[in-house]
């Protein structure tokens, strides 16, 4: 039997609900929004029950819910569409290749100039950090929440506190939060980038943008929506602007039924649980010689924990670990500047556990990791 620590990659196992959503999708809808007959007609009120759902969720309008492949997908959306008009873009020093890679390409085609905030270990610090490299011509700030390598929480609210001061448009990468934390746009962001797939126990292959729409994103794609389509021209309205043909129906259902599990069981006991095993593992992991735990005494962090084991590359303790029945990644996690930042350059072993964990693998797994060190 396999145990999954990779959670911040995708959830694993799914809860019931959610195949059982994904199932009744499949056999009971079609396409939404492409005729008004029955089948359509159903489909389509699945899809706006789901985009309510997730408006509710994260203080937003259901007109303003985007459905994406994922949260890179959303990205994308969000950054080429604020960087139609150039400008100066900062992002911080713990970004993941979702948003390192478009705003590289961008600036490499002399598009736009960008900055990158190094995140402190304090509050204080990371907010002032951002806070220096706002220049006259800087058009948006786009952070994760937090690092998909150790967790560290950036403070997301502050930054966006800063954003509205200065009418800078602030785009967030929620995949490591949301779901755990309390996330809405009224904390400051103006377009909420995630997974369907992670914090909220959706299907692969879904994600979401969220909007408050005062900074409107030009679409990328054009193609079918279902509406105004005697015009050559993509819609300007959302959703329809920025979805371009058959949406994902039977993840959208999924997400739907994610959301509806993580209030069910809450995102605060989600969030201790989780945290609880992290605790852990770090227990177990500290009294192991040769095994560093990357987190900062006095930083934020949700549950992920990075670590390396001295004289053992990343890949290679996770493959060994893997033998032992724990699925953990190693390597640089799509995030190269993290590690650069932290000095990890040969990557780490991630661990990352979800709401069905249990303490008694988390034990096991640090027992796996001692024999790893003893050998």
């Amino acid at each position: 039997m396999m145990i999954n620590f990779d959670n911040a990659a995708t959830t694993f196992p799914k809860p019931a609900s959610v195949r059982i959503a994904a199932e009744k999708a499949i056999v009971r809808y079609g396409n939404a929004g492409r005729g008004g007959h029955p089948i359509a007609a159903r489909t389509s009120e699945l899809v706006y029950a789901a985009r309510e759902a997730a408006a509710d969720f994260f203080g937003a309008q259901p007109d303003q819910v985007v459905f994406t492949l994922n949260c890179t997908h959303a990205l994308n959306l969000a950054i080429q569409g604020i960087a139609q008009e150039g400008g100066h873009l900062i992002i911080s020093s713990l970004e993941h290749n979702s948003v390192l890679r478009p705003v590289y390409a961008l600036a490499k085609q002399g598009r736009i100039r960008y900055s990158i905030a190094p995140v402190k270990e304090t509050a204080a610090e990371t907010l002032q950090s951002f806070s220096e490299r706002i220049r006259p011509d800087t058009r948006a700030v786009i952070c994760t929440l937090a690092s998909n390598v150790t967790g560290q929480v950036l403070p997301w609210r502050e930054i966006g506190a800063l954003c509205q001061k200065r009418n800078i448009c602030m785009i967030a990468d929620g995949a490591q939060v949301c779901g755990m934390r309390p996330v809405s746009l009224s904390d400051g962001i103006n377009i909420l980038c995630l997974p369907g797939h992670k914090g909220l126990y959706g299907l692969t292959g879904t994600g979401l943008l969220i909007s408050d729409g005062k900074f409107p994103l030009p679409p990328l794609m054009q193609g079918g929506s279902g509406s105004r389509s005697r015009s050559p021209e993509q819609p300007a309205e959302m959703p329809d602007a920025l979805e371009c043909g058959t949406l994902n129906i039977a993840g959208i259902a999924s997400v739907r039924a994610g959301l509806a599990f993580v209030k069910k069981r809450g995102m605060q006991a989600i969030y201790e649980h989780e945290n609880m095993l992290c605790r852990l593992l770090i227990a177990q992991l500290s009294q192991i010689p040769g095994v560093t735990v990357c987190r900062l005494p006095h930083a934020d962090y949700m549950p992920i924990v990075s670590f390396c084991l001295d004289g053992m590359p990343s890949e290679e303790a996770a493959a060994a670990l893997g033998k032992q029945g724990f699925c953990l990644r190693a390597g640089l996690h799509c995030a190269p500047l993290a590690h650069h930042s932290m000095g990890t350059a040969e990557g780490t072993v991630r661990f990352s556990p979800s709401a069905f964990s249990r303490a008694e693998d988390v034990a096991s797994l640090g027992r796996a990791v001692r024999s790893l060190c003893v050998q």
